[in-house]
Parts: C-alpha cells; sequence; structure tokens
C-alpha cells in the first residue's frame, strides 16, 4: 500500500531587500513543494503588521503558497527616512516578487491594503492574476465613515492601548466585535508587532488624494469584492459600488464588520478560497 505525503505548510519570516528598502516578509510554503502555483499576496490595513492576518492565513488551504509583508514604518519593516505615496508602492510589491522569485501573484487587500491592491493591479497588471478586495473602498472618492469612526483613525493608539482598543472596537469595526469588545484587544495586541508611530503616519498620509473610482472600469483581473453589512469604517454602498464598476466582480456579501477576516475567518476563508480555485 502506498502511503501518500501529507502536505504541511513552511513558513519563514526575513528581511528583503526591496529596492533599497529593508521589508520583513512571511513567506508560506508548502512540503513537498507545489509547482505552477500562484502564491497569494496579502496586504494588509493601516498600522496593522503581517502578524495581524495570522488567524486568516491559518484558515487558507495548506497547500496554499501565501506572502505577507510590513510596509515601510509599520511592524518590523524599518521607517523610511521620508514619507511615501500609494501611488508608488506598485513598484516596491513588483520588486518584493522578483526578490522571492515570483512572476506573479494573486492579490488580496483588507481596508486600506485594498487600495493598494487595486492599485497594483491597475500599474502592473502583469504582475497581478487575480483580486480579492475585502471591507475596502477606492479612497478619497467613496461614500466615507461618520467623522466619529474616522477621528479613531487618524492615530496608532489602537495599536498601543489595548484598554483603549476595547473601548472603541463596537463603534469603529462593528459586527462581531460590538458584543465582544475584549476580543479587539487580542486581535491588535496578542500578537502584532508596532512599528514607529510616523510609521503610522507615512502610511495614513500615503493614500492622501489617491482615488480609484475612475479608474475601476479598467481592472480587467477576474475580482472578488468582500464586504460587511455592519462596517462602520467602509460603508456597504461603497463595495456595491466597486462591483458595478469592475468589470465581471463578483460581489460577496458578509453578515458582520471591518475585521472579520481576522475575527472570523473561518467564516470568510472558505468563499475566498472558492474564488481562487475557480479562477
Amino acid at each position: 500500500m502506498r502511503l501518500m505525503r501529507r502536505t504541511s505548510p513552511v513558513e519563514r519570516i526575513q528581511l528583503v531587500s526591496v529596492r533599497g528598502r529593508p521589508i520583513r516578509v512571511s513567506v508560506r510554503t508548502c512540503e513537498p513543494a507545489s509547482t505552477g502555483t500562484t502564491p497569494l499576496l496579502l496586504c494588509n490595513g493601516i498600522g496593522g503588521s503581517l502578524d495581524l492576518l495570522q488567524p486568516f492565513v491559518d484558515c487558507l488551504d495548506p497547500r496554499r503558497e501565501v506572502i505577507r509583508f510590513d510596509l515601510p514604518g509599520i511592524g518590523g519593516s524599518p521607517a523610511p527616512s521620508l514619507p511615501y505615496h500609494l501611488v508608488g508602492l506598485p513598484a516596491l510589491l513588483a520588486g518584493l516578487l522578483d526578490q522571492l522569485g515570483y512572476d506573479r501573484a494573486d492579490v488580496l487587500g483588507i481596508s486600506w491594503g485594498g487600495g493598494l491592491a487595486q492599485q497594483f493591479a491597475l500599474a502592473r497588471p502583469d504582475r497581478v492574476r487575480c483580486l480579492v478586495l475585502v471591507a475596502t473602498g477606492t479612497g478619497s472618492l467613496m461614500v466615507p465613515a461618520r467623522p466619529r469612526v474616522l477621528k479613531h483613525l487618524l492615530t496608532p493608539r489602537r495599536y498601543r492601548d489595548w484598554r483603549y482598543a476595547a473601548g472603541v472596537a463596537p463603534e469603529i469595526y462593528g459586527g462581531s466585535l460590538r458584543g465582544d469588545p475584549e476580543r479587539a484587544s487580542g486581535l491588535l495586541h496578542a500578537t502584532t508587532r508596532v512599528g514607529p508611530k510616523r510609521g503610522y503616519y507615512y502610511q495614513l498620509l500615503a493614500g492622501l488624494g489617491w482615488t480609484s473610482l475612475p479608474a475601476l472600469p479598467m481592472i480587467r483581473q477576474p475580482t472578488l469584492i468582500v464586504a460587511g453589512d455592519d462596517d462602520p469604517i467602509i460603508p456597504l454602498v461603497n463595495a456595491r459600488l466597486m462591483a458595478a464598476l469592475i468589470p465581471g466582480a463578483h460581489l460577496h456579501i458578509y453578515d458582520g464588520g471591518h475585521l472579520e477576516l481576522i475575527a472570523e475567518p473561518m467564516r470568510l476563508a472558505p468563499a475566498i478560497e472558492s474564488f481562487l480555485e475557480k479562477t
């Protein structure tokens, strides 16, 4: 009787020099290695280190290769001396894929990272096979959150003060965290690495004036839009608008808020896996 070797993921975290910038990167591969597969590149929300996405990664098919990274000044990536802009980041992502030996990737972006994923798909369509946009919008031209929600995003305090994180979680994240705000402290503080404050502000400034709205009809990659019906940061109407403007986009609406990909990943991972498998 022939025994089948079980596929087990192997993860390594390292600092990679990309266009002169040291970037902290996590790469999950499989043993035995699968050939011809397209890795899934994850783009995180504002202020979040790559560790924040661990619950979602753990719910993915163990055979799927996954790349995560910390933006400059976030988590374990040193802060740059000068601010940067989101428009220039596709070159960084392309350079990262080059360093890791990948021609292209499936790209998933959550929240702020969804803007980066859109910009990467538009600027370097040759490097993006398909696109998954989670709890995200179109930047400066979108239906915004309420001012009292937005004010909490102007500071990295929720990543540095667990009591503050629990206190604001129901108002800014909604969904499953409304009834259990203490979970926000665990999600944001248990394993997440905190970089210097200016790294957060650089990331905040990077999206200033950026919007994808006029360019959405030019996105040609197969696209899945995943949005919650109780997301205070990104109102659901934005997902519906994106789905209408991106050719052939699929819209998956879930019951929950802004952080469900991390708070309840077992509910969203199957829909994302199904899309990636069929694309």
